[in-house]
C-alpha cells in the first residue's frame, strides 16, 4: 500500500497538538489521540460519548516502545512474536512511572495494548514520540467503522482529520487477552482463540461478560445499528431485513448475506458494513439466521448478541 507522507505529516502535527484524528487499522478504524495527554484522552471520550469506566486500548509501534510503560511476561513475549503486529490486544501490568493518562486506563494499574498491522498507521506510530489511545471510531454503542466514509457518517466535521487507509481487511475488533495472571479472553475478536491456545499450549478461559468492565467491548449493548435485531430466526416478518451467513439461491430484495459461500472470515469482514447498509435501506428491524458458532462465527455471534440488546 502506498503511503502518503503528506497525510502522515498532517496527522502527526494534529496529534502533537493533542487533537483527535481517525486512523485506519486492519480491524476497524480508530479514534486516536496522544495516550500521554489527559486533554487528548478526554477528547476521545467526549467525541464518542463513551462511558468513563470503559478504558481505552493504546497502540504502539513495537514492544521496545511499550517497555517503558508495561511489565512483560513469558506469555506476552510468545504471543507477540507469533501474532504482532496483528489483531490481538494484551492486558498488562502498568509500570508505576508510566506516563499513560489515567483517563485512558480508568485509574487502573493495567493497560490494554495493541500493535496494529496497517502499514499507514504503523508508519505514523513509528514517527511519534508517544503511543496512541484509539478506541473504534464510532459513537458509543453503535456499529464500528471499517472505512473513512463510516467515520464521516458518525462524526462529520467533529473530527479534525481522517487518515485514509482504505477498507479494514479484518472488519471486527481485536481479540483481547488478559495476561496478568492466568490468561483469559476478555473480548472475542479477529484472532481465533484456538490459534492463541496453540501458541501458549494451554486452555484459555473466556470472561467476556464480567460483573465489572475490565476492557473495551464488554458492555451488554454494543455494535448496534440502531434498530432491533432478532437472532436465530427461521421466519421473517413483513418489512424486516433478513441477514444470513451465505447467499441464498433465491435472494429477495430484503435478503442480505455476509459471504457468498458462507466463509466466516469473509462474513466477519462484511458484518459492520452490512449492518450499516440495512439501516440506510430504512428497514426497521433485522432477522438474523443461525450463524455457526465456531471460529470467527463466535465473534460474529458475540457482536450480534450485543447489538440485539438495543
Amino acid at each position: 500500500m502506498r503511503i502518503n507522507l503528506a497525510n502522515i505529516k498532517k496527522a502527526k502535527k494534529l496529534l502533537n497538538k493533542s487533537e483527535c484524528i481517525a486512523i485506519p487499522t486492519e480491524t476497524v478504524y480508530g479514534l486516536a489521540a496522544n495516550a500521554y495527554s489527559k486533554r487528548a484522552c478526554k477528547k476521545i471520550f467526549t467525541l464518542k460519548k463513551r462511558p468513563k469506566n470503559n478504558p481505552l486500548i493504546v497502540h504502539y509501534y513495537n514492544y521496545q516502545k511499550l517497555r517503558k510503560d508495561c511489565e512483560f511476561n513469558n506469555d506476552f513475549i510468545k504471543l507477540y512474536k507469533r501474532f504482532c503486529p496483528g489483531p490481538i490486544t494484551f492486558i498488562l501490568d502498568l509500570k508505576t512511572n508510566s506516563k499513560i493518562s489515567k483517563i485512558a486506563t480508568n485509574n487502573k494499574n493495567s493497560l490494554a495494548v495493541r500493535f496494529p498491522k496497517h502499514p499507514i498507521t504503523r508508519n505514523l506510530l513509528k514517527n511519534l514520540n508517544f503511543p496512541l489511545a484509539a478506541p473504534s471510531a464510532n459513537l458509543s454503542t453503535k456499529v464500528s467503522s471499517v472505512c473513512s466514509s463510516d467515520v464521516k457518517e458518525d462524526f462529520g466535521k467533529k473530527i479534525k482529520f481522517i487518515l485514509e487507509g482504505g477498507k479494514s481487511t479484518i472488519g471486527v475488533e481485536s481479540t483481547i487477552i488478559d495476561l496478568r495472571n492466568k490468561p483469559k479472553i476478555l473480548r472475542l475478536g479477529g484472532l481465533e482463540i484456538s490459534a492463541i491456545q496453540r501458541v501458549l499450549n494451554k486452555k484459555i478461559l473466556i470472561n467476556n461478560n464480567p460483573s465489572k468492565i475490565l476492557s473495551p467491548g464488554q458492555f451488554k449493548l454494543h455494535y448496534s445499528p440502531g434498530i432491533p435485531i432478532r437472532l436465530n430466526v427461521k421466519q421473517v416478518r413483513d418489512g424486516e431485513a433478513y441477514l444470513s451467513i451465505k447467499k441464498k439461491s433465491k435472494n429477495k430484495k430484503n435478503y442480505y448475506f455476509l459471504s457468498k459461500k458462507g466463509d466466516l472470515k469473509e462474513a466477519a469482514k462484511n458484518l459492520y458494513s452490512t449492518l450499516r447498509k440495512i439501516k440506510k435501506d430504512k428497514y426497521k428491524s433485522i432477522a438474523v439466521s443461525n450463524i455457526p458458532n465456531k471460529g470467527l462465527g463466535k465473534t460474529i455471534n458475540d457482536r450480534l448478541i450485543r447489538a440485539s440488546k438495543f
